[in-house]
């Protein structure tokens, strides 16, 4: 049987079909989900805006490095579909499997990455689990060890890039392996 929500009244008394969408489940009892903001469209300002931060963070740091810290934002993100994107980007930029299979345990496989990208994946776990205590000084000096003041800087503009990317692709829905740049 499929149930479906009754189309809620908005304020200006007409059906919203995005709420009548809501709430609803398939015949074998699967959640479906509604469409949402298309957030490109509705906010291009905001999104170029984020585009244009993203390229500022990437330049002059190295592409391997990027998409690691990429796929371990997105890891601890939960979001799947940057993790797909940061991964396939990644393996066509010539990044090992066995290197892409280690970034989730990373501590435990340190000899699979170099000093300077374990000190960017230990700041990048910092910064984006940072509710958890902040950035421990020394995760903060170990970085400011590998990185001059400007690429730390870029460094910690592309962890706040990922971040927010996995926060708009969690929160509009992306569908993982839909790549839609």
């Amino acid at each position: 049987m499929t149930h479906t929500a009754t189309a809620q009244i908005d304020e200006a008394g007409t059906g919203n079909a995005a709420n009548a969408a809501r709430g609803t489940t398939s015949a074998d009892g699967a959640a479906t989900r509604s469409p949402r903001v298309n957030f490109a469209r509705a906010a291009p300002k905001a999104f170029k805006a984020l585009i244009g931060f993203d390229a500022a963070a990437r330049e002059g740091l190295d592409p391997a490095l990027v998409e690691l810290v990429q796929i371990r934002s997105s890891q601890l993100n939960k979001c799947a579909y940057c993790l797909h994107m940061h991964t396939s980007d990644a393996r066509k930029a010539g990044e090992s499997e066995e290197r892409l299979h280690m970034v989730a345990v990373w501590e435990e496989a340190a000899h699979f990455f170099t000093a300077k990208e374990r000190a960017a994946l230990a700041l990048t776990e910092a910064v984006t689990l940072v509710a958890r205590g902040g950035v421990p000084e020394e995760v903060y000096e170990r970085a400011a060890r590998h990185f001059e003041e400007a690429e730390l800087a870029r460094l910690l503009a592309l962890i706040f890039t990922i971040n927010t990317w996995n926060r708009l692709a969690l929160s509009t829905g992306k569908v993982p392996g839909t790549d839609e740049r």
